[in-house]
């Protein structure tokens, strides 16, 4: 919810501009935290849907190609950043490979999607101890992070959402999951 905060609880809004695992901290009771805002960018106005700038910023594996080609900076950027780490979280793997030849990630996980085995995309230390339908929607909605249209991808509050939705199911006894 930390990026979902600057996007639309910020006055003005904020982009991030570098999200990335190692921007994403952990409390000691697992409570994420974003860090690292030497890049970000505020918003001017409320009315604002972009920042335009003079160089592209961020970290290699994790640019939104749109802002790569255009220089226009939107909270979709962020988006686009953070369906990356979904992307390491459930794969196990960095943004960007070097074995067997340099890839990035998204491209990675398109080519096992292919073969419609979610074996093939899910971290192979978790050796199969997880849920297929959340770990399958999680990918699902990462590759709607990481499309290649900023327009098509979901807004932060979405996402955390969907997340949220996503965990629903892994609570099989039938008791309340806020208790």
């Amino acid at each position: 919810t930390g990026l979902e905060y600057l996007h639309k609880g910020c006055v003005p809004p904020i982009i991030h501009r570098d999200v990335k695992t190692n921007n994403i901290l952990l409390t000691h009771d697992f409570e994420a935290k974003v860090a690292d805002f030497g890049l970000s960018k505020p918003f001017l106005t409320d009315a604002q849907t972009h920042v335009s700038t003079d160089v592209v910023a961020g970290t290699p594996g994790y640019i939104d190609p749109e802002y790569s080609a255009t220089f226009q900076l939107t909270e979709k950027s962020d988006v686009y950043s953070f369906g990356v780490v979904l992307l390491e979280l459930v794969t196990g793997l960095s943004a960007v490979l070097d074995q067997p030849k340099r890839c990035h990630l998204v491209q990675w996980v398109l080519s096992r999607l292919a073969e419609a085995d979610i074996t093939k995309v899910a971290d192979p230390k978790l050796e199969g101890r997880y849920n297929n339908c959340s770990v399958l929607k999680v990918i699902d909605l990462a590759m709607r992070c990481v499309d290649i249209s900023a327009h098509q991808r979901p807004t932060m509050t979405e996402v955390v959402m969907r997340l949220k939705e996503n965990l629903q199911p892994e609570n099989n006894d039938g008791s309340d999951p806020n208790a």
